[in-house]
This record gives structure tokens, C-alpha cells and sequence, in this order.
């Protein structure tokens, strides 16, 4: 048996060239996993949107009574992601982020107890536009509402925010 060898031609491409497909292709990656985001933060918020209206109960977790931390338990568990049970422990879930970077789908997380520092209270960033932020959480005189950020009570308690969805 005879191999033959073909000549094979180096085909050179300018730098820049190679420079560009490589940006192309990250790109690309980078938006294709924008996409995905948004697509599971749009279902975590209409999912946590179904609550509206449910009526508060400590340690509630059904639409007849539900606390906070099971909204936000519920609202990601519709993109199977499990979060612990209390918004304390939630608080510690996810990449820590500054108020100036909240996005829709992010945690927000609030003292509201007798303790100053002590998560007690989350809630799901819904919309934000400018420094204008709104969240959905279980509100125990209100229930499941939608509240602006800036509201003096939440502005005060406010102590982190967390992104679960990367």
C-alpha cells in the first residue's frame, strides 16, 4: 500500500481577521446566554406575579397563605432552582451586588425586626427603571404586592441584594 502525500497550503489570515472571528464568536456566546437570562428571569417574575393577591402567613407556602420567602421559593422553583427556606439564609444564596446594579430577577433582602441587621424579609426585583426599583414580596399586612424601593419603610430596612440567575 502506497500513501502519497499532498502538499497541504498554510493558509495565513491577517491578525486582525483572527482577532475578529474570536470577538465574533465570544459575542455571540455572550449573547445567546443574555438571552437565556432574560428568559428565565421573565419566568421567575411572571411566576411570582401569579401570587398577587395571596394573603400573608408565617410559614405559609401555598396560595391560600404564604410568606416571603416562599414567593421567591416558588418563583424560582418554576426554573428548577431551589433556594433555602428563610430570606435570611437566601440572603447568602447567588452573587452579592450594589443597589446601583439591581436588575429584574435579582433578591432584595431587608432588616425588618427588631434586629438592625438581621435579614428578615426578600423580595423579587421586578422592574427597574432608572433608579426607580419595584419588587414583589408578601407583605404581611397586604399580602403578595408590588412596592417601589424607594418607599421610606423598605429604603430604611434595605440591606443587601443578591443575583441568582447569572
Amino acid at each position: 500500500m502506497v500513501l502519497s502525500r499532498h502538499k497541504i497550503t498554510e493558509i495565513r489570515l491577517p491578525r486582525f481577521l483572527y482577532l475578529f472571528l474570536i470577538l465574533l464568536l465570544t459575542a455571540s456566546c455572550a449573547s445567546q446566554k443574555a438571552k437565556v437570562r432574560a428568559k428565565q428571569v421573565d419566568e421567575v417574575i411572571s411566576t411570582a406575579r401569579t401570587y398577587m393577591g395571596t394573603p400573608y402567613k408565617y410559614g405559609g407556602t401555598t396560595r391560600s397563605g404564604m410568606d416571603c420567602s416562599a414567593l421567591t421559593i416558588n418563583a424560582f422553583r418554576s426554573i428548577n432552582l431551589s433556594l433555602p427556606r428563610s430570606a435570611e439564609d437566601q440572603s447568602n444564596v447567588g452573587e452579592k451586588i450594589k443597589q446601583k446594579d439591581l436588575q429584574p430577577g435579582d433578591l432584595v433582602f431587608f432588616a425588618t425586626g427588631k434586629r438592625r441587621r438581621q435579614v428578615t424579609h426578600v423580595g423579587l426585583v421586578v422592574d427597574v427603571r432608572r433608579s426607580n426599583v419595584k419588587f414583589i414580596h408578601a407583605s404581611t399586612s397586604l399580602g403578595v404586592i408590588e412596592t417601589d424601593l424607594s418607599q421610606d419603610y423598605y429604603a430604611k430596612r434595605y440591606r443587601s441584594a443578591r443575583r441568582i440567575i447569572d
